[in-house]
């Protein structure tokens, strides 16, 4: 017994894919903690980013006082956020609903609704009526978990970064233990690859979002489109979907298109989408992503489509990153495999 228990320990291989299939049942138990302990990990990883980065350029800037500052900072923009912007926010929203409305008033949105009425009875409209009811209530209650939700990553972010150094030396303890060092060693070395992976994908997918997001509003304040601060954040929170998120977008920006322009305005979002689809995928990712997470968008889709039924939405935004750390972890597709395959080569 022992002999098989040492065989086991020696055997890295089979040893790491046990740890592995742990962790994965663990975070399957904390399923209903999961937004949780996503938001966190992104809250924390943004703001250790954001200390290395102000640290390299003022090498002896106390950590705790960036911290204190950052922090103090992004409080003031969410008290500003919530009470300033966001009504300004629920304005542009009814607007642009209101729009949607005008266009199903309008003579092609009647023919549209008649069409709608004369394939659809009068039992099923009753029982989707019934159900936007239920999914009105369920929303906000979601909205309500979710703002819950927020402030608890954002608290457990701040107490993980403030003691950022004790942090990392209480942590390695685990690594001296005599009887487990090898489990808290396995969980290091996924610790590490999760954070190489997960944090590079999502980082560059924040920077992609973020000129998508601006090309976007560009491209829309010279068309005229009323209704810009819910149209852009809409596009912002769409474009951190790879790929597909730009795609999406295009229905509800079409609608708001026809009902100011017609039929030209929407050949134009078209246009407008089809180019900025064409800058992501050959000129933002491997900017951003310098070649080394690139996946076939035939694959990017399949995964998306998987993860959003594992998931839930959280699927749509993590998906990708998780798949590239699988990857990862069976040495299919490394970060910085292209650059190092060029360096061998030359």
């Amino acid at each position: 017994m022992v002999n098989a228990w040492h065989r086991f320990i020696d055997n890295v291989p089979l040893r790491r894919f046990v740890v592995l299939a742990f962790l994965i049942g663990l975070l399957y138990l904390m399923r209903a903690m999961l937004s949780t302990i996503l938001l966190t990990f992104i809250f924390t990883y943004i703001v250790v980013k954001w200390i290395r980065l102000l640290q390299h350029w003022i090498p002896k800037l106390p950590t705790l006082l960036i911290v204190l500052v950052t922090y103090a900072v992004l409080i003031a923009a969410v008290y500003f956020a919530v009470t300033k912007y966001l009504p300004l926010l629920i304005n542009e929203i009814i607007k642009m609903v209101n729009s949607v409305l005008k266009f199903y008033q309008s003579q092609d949105g009647s023919w549209l609704l008649k069409q709608i009425n004369h394939y659809i009875s009068q039992s099923t409209i009753t029982t989707q009526l019934k159900h936007g009811i239920n999914l009105a209530f369920s929303t906000l209650t979601s909205v309500t978990q979710m703002a819950i939700t927020f402030l608890m990553s954002f608290i457990l972010s701040f107490f993980y970064v403030i003691e950022l150094k004790q942090m990392y030396s209480f942590s390695k303890l685990f690594l001296t233990s005599e009887l487990f060092s090898w489990l808290f060693e396995d969980i290091y070395f996924f610790g590490n690859k999760f954070v190489n992976t997960f944090g590079v994908v999502l980082e560059a997918q924040f920077f992609i979002a973020l000129c998508n997001t601006a090309l976007t509003t560009i491209c829309l304040l010279f068309m005229h489109m009323p209704q810009i601060l819910a149209l852009a954040l809409m596009v912002f929170i769409l474009s951190l979907v790879p790929v597909a998120g730009v795609i999406i977008s295009l229905i509800p920006l079409s609608m708001v298109g026809y009902s100011v322009g017609g039929i030209r305005d929407v050949i134009y979002i078209i246009i407008m989408v089809i180019a900025i689809h064409a800058l992501e995928s050959y000129v933002l990712n491997p900017k951003f992503m310098s070649s080394r997470t690139e996946l076939p968008i035939f694959y990017t889709f399949v995964v998306l489509l998987v993860s959003e039924k594992l998931f839930g939405t959280w699927g749509l935004i993590v998906g990708v990153p998780i798949f590239t750390f699988l990857l990862d972890i069976m040495g299919v597709k490394s970060i910085g495999s292209k650059k190092a395959v060029k360096k061998q080569s030359e």
